[in-house]
């Protein structure tokens, strides 16, 4: 149970940040990727050692896939970090004195544009933290927050513009109440972030074949 409670904490306090340096008023402007990258980076050396601190459906997935989390926990830590990151979205939403958001969709010509964004980042996503944080070859490392949540800020600086910089089903769903994320498009992120978690494990075990 501690570990489910990890997860949630985790992806509460990495929507927070996106919440808080993204919507306005007083958003953190050009630097929020910072703030982002910086808050999965702590939350990862927090809870790492206790659940995993995946914090993202399409990390789990990865995990799962590549042999590093239990089938019966897969259900129950992406439940954790959908509902860490809806309580955050209402934290947010308070902090800011702003009620229920509503995005735009985004146009049909910039949804395959958003799909490969994601695609691409989400895969660089978990194929980072199978690397870094179940692999024998990095065992015990001490590098391994600074590594994931840098991938996460040079995704968010790259195709934020193009796509939001979610690379996170979770996030996504906390972003639909923020006004980020049109509920209509939400399928974007969860199509996007579950292929590219699941191509990242094939890979992974692809180039570790002997990494059991």
């Amino acid at each position: 149970m501690m570990k489910y409670l990890v997860e949630l904490i985790g992806t509460f306090f990495l929507v927070l940040t996106i919440g808080c340096t993204v919507l306005a008023p007083k958003d953190a402007g050009p630097l929020a990727p910072l703030a982002i990258g910086s808050a999965l980076m702590v939350m990862i050396f927090a809870g790492g050692h206790v659940s995993g601190a995946h914090y993202n459906p399409a990390v789990t997935l990865a995990v799962w896939l590549r042999g590093k989390c239990s089938a019966g926990d897969v259900l129950p830590y992406m439940g954790a970090q959908v509902v860490g990151a809806v309580a955050a979205a209402a934290i947010v939403l308070f902090l800011k004195g702003l009620g229920l958001q509503t995005a735009t969709a985004m146009s049909p010509a910039d949804i395959p544009k958003a799909l490969v964004a994601e695609l691409l980042y989400t895969f660089a996503l978990c194929y980072v933290v199978l690397n870094v944080a179940t692999a024998k070859g990095t065992s015990g490392n001490s590098f391994y927050g600074l590594a994931i949540g840098f991938t996460v800020l040079t995704g968010a600086f790259a195709v934020g513009p193009i796509s939001g910089g979610v690379f996170n089903p979770a996030v996504g769903i906390g972003l639909i109440l923020l006004g980020k994320v049109a509920l209509s498009q939400i399928w974007i992120y969860i199509i996007a972030n579950f292929a590219a978690g699941a191509a990242a494990a094939m890979v992974f075990k692809s180039i570790n074949p002997t990494d059991k």
